[in-house]
């Protein structure tokens, strides 16, 4: 395609291919309680370009130890390096509230740290790697800890409806 600009022909820009990874949003522990009155409902942003954010369910028990286990699909542009010291997966934690949502906290791990690259289909090539991650209150202190996974090449191989950080499952050989 091309299109006149100032009355030249000029091929328009090819656009930004997207990729997509896999995180799993285990849960927080000893986050601030913004809710002075009810129950902190707490719930994640996670992202790496703020355009394109995935989001965890509300947590309405854990208060200001939620868990929420759920892996999120988090896409970016193609071309940001996973070398690149400035690449870095964020997620926002926020109190689920009726008047608006109140900042609780963030956490930030670079990209580089974690995707290692490796073949996707060998799982001796893809550990997962379980990290917990430093919260970061809006004042910039430091105030609880967030659990996440993320598989090296960006994709968990094995489909789980539950993956825990204390409970390891047994192999069952099928019949």
């Amino acid at each position: 395609m091309s299109y006149e600009s100032d009355g030249l022909r000029r091929k328009k820009p090819p656009e930004r291919r997207m990729r997509e990874i896999e995180v799993l949003i285990h849960s927080a522990q000893d986050l601030k309680n913004v809710k002075h009155v009810t129950k902190m409902r707490a719930y994640a942003v996670v992202y790496v370009e703020r355009e394109h954010v995935a989001k965890t369910k509300v947590d309405e028990e854990g208060g200001v130890d939620p868990t929420w286990n759920e892996v999120v699909k988090v896409k970016f542009h193609e071309d940001l390096s996973e070398d690149d010291v400035m690449s870095a997966l964020n997620v926002d934690i926020y109190a689920h509230g009726h008047i608006r949502e109140k900042p609780v906290g963030s956490a930030r791990v670079l990209l580089c740290d974690v995707l290692k690259g490796g073949d996707a289909s060998e799982p001796a090539d893809n550990p997962i790697q379980c990290m917990a991650i430093q919260v970061w209150r809006p004042s910039g202190r430091p105030q609880g800890l967030l659990n996440l996974w993320v598989p090296p090449t960006g994709r968990f191989l094995i489909r789980r409806d539950s993956l825990s950080f204390s409970v390891k499952d047994e192999v069952v050989a099928p019949p």
